[in-house]
């Protein structure tokens, strides 16, 4: 069978496309801050994206960057400043962070409401429950995918590879609620699931994120799945592929995801759209 290949460029284009509007009509400048600690190749690229972005959709965004000896005293100093910046709606701290910070103490660090990655134990917490200020950027992104193609996960068995805060687990709250584009079984595995291709055979949906080239194969899923990647992975020669075999995969699923071109730029118009949320609740 021929795949439907998803198109997240096109999806996050048109998505940036509303939030112009949405933006024209708030009669306010959203406000987004990114802060870098150190100097990893990985992090400078995705915090200049996401700069380029903000600024094409007129917000008012800056990038700090500290260096790596930057103490988490320090940094905890830099984000309270920016709490009670009134002109800042968004902040988001760039991960992963030097080994002598402690990630989790500064993420409860940022204020709530303008915790744009959606990470605060405060929004997760109202994500688990089905009210949510903020949701995981990533995981928003992969819902936001499959309502443009009219991929409705409603009764449906979703399988999740992968348990991580970013990802699989608010993956699995978002799919699990009691809402549309949601109402679905969903089943988490990691990398201590015994037989785990058993289960990933039974997927109609499948969303890998477990960060490994290429572990699901063409015969650990089924014929019709919707195979969904969000794996990130680079090869020796520098070429970028996803935790799904593509070519593999792709002769026996109804629709899947490229790497790159899928899940990756959805991720960066939810943080716009988290930000323009952000925004509203200063208005």
């Amino acid at each position: 069978m021929s795949a439907i290949i998803i198109d997240g460029k096109a999806t996050a284009k048109a998505i940036r496309h509303a939030l112009k509007a949405e933006i024209a009509e708030l009669g306010l400048t959203p406000g987004l801050t990114t802060v870098l600690v150190g100097d990893d190749p990985a992090s400078e690229v995705y915090v200049r994206s996401k700069g380029k972005i903000a600024k094409r959709l007129g917000f008012k965004s800056e990038s700090i960057r500290l260096p790596a000896k930057t103490s988490q005293p320090e940094l905890v100093e830099y984000i309270q400043r920016l709490n009670a910046d009134k002109t800042v709606h968004g902040i988001l701290v760039q991960l992963p962070l030097p080994a002598h910070i402690d990630e989790q103490v500064i993420i409860e660090t940022i204020d709530p409401q303008k915790d744009v990655d959606g990470f605060h134990p405060y929004n997760v917490g109202r994500l688990s429950i089905g009210v949510p200020t903020f949701i995981p950027c990533t995981p928003l992104g992969v819902q936001k995918l499959l309502e443009a193609y009219n991929l409705d996960p409603f009764g449906k068995h979703v399988v999740i590879v992968g348990r991580s805060n970013i990802v699989g687990k608010p993956q699995a709250l978002i799919f699990v609620q009691k809402a549309a584009w949601a109402n679905a079984t969903v089943t988490i595995c990691h990398s201590r699931t015994q037989n785990i291709a058993e289960i990933t055979r039974q997927a109609d949906i499948l969303v890998a994120a477990i960060g490994q080239a290429n572990f699901i194969t063409a015969d650990m899923v089924k014929e019709g799945v919707i195979a969904i990647d969000v794996g990130v992975n680079r090869w020796e020669d520098g070429t970028l592929c996803g935790d799904i075999d593509f070519k593999g995969v792709a002769e026996k699923a109804y629709a899947i995801t490229p790497v790159p071109g899928g899940v990756g730029p959805m991720t960066i118009a939810m943080l716009m759209y988290n930000t323009v949320q952000a925004a509203k609740l200063y208005r």
